[in-house]
């Protein structure tokens, strides 16, 4: 029987479920367990896919496509899985079910309410997906770790809290355990419980009865003992069922905070995890999880040079729009031995017209590009920012400014080469003028212009090396050599396939394409120090132990070229893709077709 882990919170939302959440899982793996998440979200959307970055942060892609909540990257960056985009439920996912068995008749005439036939649809829900692999194992997980989205008591949360009251019995008092998290504020250096004690009280009073309240501080100070005696009183709990989450100098301290408290040996009692087999192969995975865990936060403590990065992007005002971006940074950053500095830079604030409407913005910008070791341009929609994109692209092009650009960053990097090095003075993307007569950039004509939801290019797809690209592409080096790779994609833009000899031939290296090769998707400068671009989402497959290598060749080169050197000679040695080797088949392969293009793949490792 899978045992299930569930993850609520309490007072107000955004305060670490995620982490708290993400941070259990990894502790039960390095114990040798199999673990997946899911992550409920109880809004109406379907997905994330259509939703403002400033209003709900990162719009995380999986390998099927899935435009999912963030929370699902914590997931997969902790737990090293792979998720699919049934692991986030929506509230608009289930009702649409249900609505639709209700239209064919499944549910033979019955009025169809909220209790049972929502909860019932929530509850199949979670048990199917909790089956599903997520590791190259091929096995089913052990545990599956459930996180409700938003707080307790929230009208739209209510029905997926009475799902998970009936969980509990439907899947047994030993396979159900409750964490849940609530904020403790800190009142001029008076730790207060009322908060906690509400909420609690009102998940008791919805038939939730939590195991372990995770007490979330926002200061780098412990929960009191006095304070924790306090809530174990009031909430009805043991006192080493109240554990205390307050900030560390980094969200990867977290695990052995919580491990500290006897978390593990917690859950191990409570569900009876002992009773769980575990291969002796999964039990030294998980010893080594666990030692190479702790080197990783050890040395990150012991990092005394920085690698200064500019982040010229949109939506720099909300920065978990950019999450795996900058988590991408930072394990980067960890395995160059770099303590990172991020410089976020609003796209905006460089351009000409700040200069008069706000000088102190517009040089403040500038400041930090010109004194950045490196100029990072992520993704993003429309059309504002992206002359100030371009401009800080062409700086770091001309100033010989390691560069690296994602996705609309990619596509701003070719403009930028049309305008300033081929000459096409009124070249642009057609996403910001349909009219151009210069569109170095056009809509992808298999999509779809009228449905904005899930219609992108999405998911898992390979990019394919130019053969002649192997003795000098560090991109390629930085992917172990290989010849084929996998990233994710979420786009509805393309280099347009009429401009791409002129490109090449003005210097601009196409160093990886589909594996038709009609779709540019690397860019790289054979005489810069690193200026490389990509139509993929690197970002979303990056790990703290296995940094995606576009990142890791970035930051390397931003902290110096002996640097980049020595990680491009490591890569080749070392370099591991992150997926499951059953995901990095293509379409063709699938189809029993031989393939277009050649497909070296990089050796996958046991445990990978």
């Amino acid at each position: 029987m899978t045992k299930y882990i569930l993850v609520s919170g309490g007072v107000v939302s955004g305060i670490g479920k995620g982490v708290i959440a993400s941070s259990t899982g990894l502790l039960l793996k390095t114990t040798g367990l199999k673990v997946t998440a899911i992550k409920i979200d109880p809004y109406m959307n379907i997905d994330a896919g259509t939703m403002r970055p400033q209003e709900h942060g990162e719009v995380y892609v999986l390998n099927d496509g899935g435009e999912v909540d963030l929370d699902l990257g914590n997931y997969e960056r902790y737990l090293d899985v792979t998720l699919s985009r049934d692991n986030n439920i929506t509230t608009g996912k289930i009702y649409s079910q249900v609505i639709e068995k209700e239209r064919r008749g499944d549910y033979l005439g019955k009025t169809v309410q909220i209790v049972p036939h929502i909860t019932n649809a929530i509850q199949d829900w979670i048990e199917r997906v909790s089956k599903i692999p997520v590791d190259n194992t091929g096995e089913e997980p052990d545990v599956c770790i459930v996180e409700l989205g938003g707080t307790v008591g929230d009208i739209e949360s209510a029905p997926f809290v009475e799902a998970m009251r009936q969980f509990q019995f439907r899947v047994g008092h030993e396979n159900f355990a409750l964490i849940h998290v609530s904020l403790v504020p800190d009142m001029h250096g008076e730790q207060k419980t009322k908060p906690t004690q509400t909420t609690v009280h009102a998940l008791r009073g919805l038939g939730l009865l939590p195991d372990l309240i995770a007490c979330r501080l926002i200061v780098q100070k412990p929960l009191e003992p006095a304070t924790k005696a306090k809530i174990s009183m009031f909430c009805h709990v043991a006192p080493e069922q109240v554990i205390g989450v307050h900030d560390v100098s980094s969200v990867y301290h977290v695990p052995l905070l919580l491990q500290s408290q006897g978390i593990v040996q917690f859950l191990q009692k409570r569900l009876n995890l002992p009773s769980i087999q575990i291969s002796e192969n999964m039990q030294a995975h998980g010893l080594d999880l666990e030692k190479r865990w702790r080197e990783l936060t050890g040395r990150q403590e012991r990092l005394y040079d920085d690698v200064s990065i500019a982040l010229v992007g949109k939506y720099t005002d909300l920065q978990d729009s950019y999450m795996s971006v900058t988590k991408s940074l930072e394990h980067s950053a960890f395995r160059c031995q770099r303590k990172l500095t991020l410089k976020w830079v609003n796209s905006s604030d460089l351009e000409p017209e700040t200069q008069v409407t706000n000088p102190a913005r517009y040089h403040d910008a500038w400041k930090s590009v010109v004194s950045a070791g490196g100029i990072l341009v992520p993704g993003g929609f429309g059309t504002r920012g992206t002359e100030g994109m371009m401009l800080a692209i062409k700086w770091a092009r001309e100033q010989q400014v390691p560069f690296l650009g994602i996705c609309l960053g990619f596509q701003l990097a070719v403009v930028e080469w049309a305008r300033h090095v081929c000459g096409f003075k009124d070249a642009t993307s057609t996403e910001f003028d349909e009219s151009t007569k210069q569109p170095a950039i056009i809509f992808m004509p298999e999509i779809s212009k009228t449905h904005m939801g899930g219609t992108m290019r999405l998911g898992l797809r390979p990019t394919v090396f130019d053969p002649d690209t192997e003795k000098w592409s560090k991109v390629r080096k930085l992917y172990g050599g290989a010849d084929k790779i996998w990233e994710r994609h979420r786009h509805r833009y393309e280099v347009n396939p009429e401009y791409i000899k002129q490109f090449t031939d003005s210097g601009l290296a196409f160093v990886g394409k589909d594996e038709k090769g009609e779709r540019m998707q690397i860019l790289e400068l054979p005489d810069h120090p690193y200026f490389v671009g990509l139509q993929a989402h690197p970002e979303f497959c990056t790990r703290p132990l296995n940094p995606s290598p576009p990142f890791l060749g970035f930051v390397a080169a931003a902290a110096s070229q002996t640097t980049l050197q020595e990680q491009l000679e490591l890569q080749v040695k070392t370099y591991q893709p992150p997926h499951p080797v059953h995901a990095m088949v293509s379409e063709a392969e699938l189809r029993h077709e031989e393939p277009t293009a050649p497909g070296k793949e990089v050796a996958m490792s046991k445990d990978q």
